[in-house]
């Protein structure tokens, strides 16, 4: 009865030991329909968006208060949050908990508000930025090493008129550089996934 205790054990440890990720890619955004669109949520829409290429559909996991996704043989995760932005935190340090990743093996897509709409930047580590969801993660897991994607929406000119212009949609203008710049995202997707971070600079940077 002993022995086949261990053996059970044993095939559920290496079940577990099998699946290990070389990524996690997470997309910021607000829950619910409402904020589809919006300047705030392009992180998570990108997310979506591109997931479509790679697997069917998101896996709700309560516990994680995420979405989760799996591509490339199980070892590249997806995760859209289903708290709000300023609670991102609170997801990336349960998977920490419980899955074999550290923060630096997190790739962070989020707007950024001091970057024109439309423009990208990749980097490795940083601070916040003043990005509540950046600043929550940072402070719940303790660690800012992680991968940034920036997408540029612009700045609104005055700091008090910026809560309401990252809950609003883009401009029609705005609109056809978030899309190229989603164009640039899906052509260096397999590089990000490849951690050619230097030729995603590059290629994303150079004008």
């Amino acid at each position: 009865m002993l022995n086949l205790l261990k053996k059970k054990l044993k095939k559920i440890t290496q079940k577990k030991v099998n699946k290990v990720y070389k990524l996690c890619i997470v997309g910021l955004g607000n829950p619910g329909s409402k904020y589809n669109g919006t300047r705030h949520n392009v992180g998570k829409d990108w997310l979506i968006d591109i997931s479509q290429q790679y697997f069917k559909e998101f896996q709700n996991k309560p516990k994680y208060e995420a979405e989760f996704g799996e591509s490339h043989n199980a070892r590249t995760l997806w995760i859209t949050p289903s708290n709000f932005v300023n609670e991102s935190g609170r997801t990336i340090s349960k998977i920490l908990k419980s899955h074999n990743l550290d923060t630096n093996m997190f790739l962070i897509i989020h707007d950024d508000l001091d970057l024109e709409p439309g423009e990208l930047r990749i980097k490795e580590g940083g601070g916040h930025g003043g990005h509540n969801g950046l600043r929550d993660i940072i402070k719940r897991t303790g660690k800012s090493d992680f991968i940034r994607l920036r997408v540029g929406i612009g700045h609104p000119g005055m700091k008090n008129e910026v809560t309401n212009w990252v809950l609003n949609k883009f401009s029609p203008d705005e609109k056809k550089s978030i899309d190229n710049a989603y164009s640039k995202f899906v052509d260096v997707f397999e590089l990000i996934i490849n951690n050619h971070l230097q030729k995603v600079q590059k290629i994303l940077h150079t004008k």
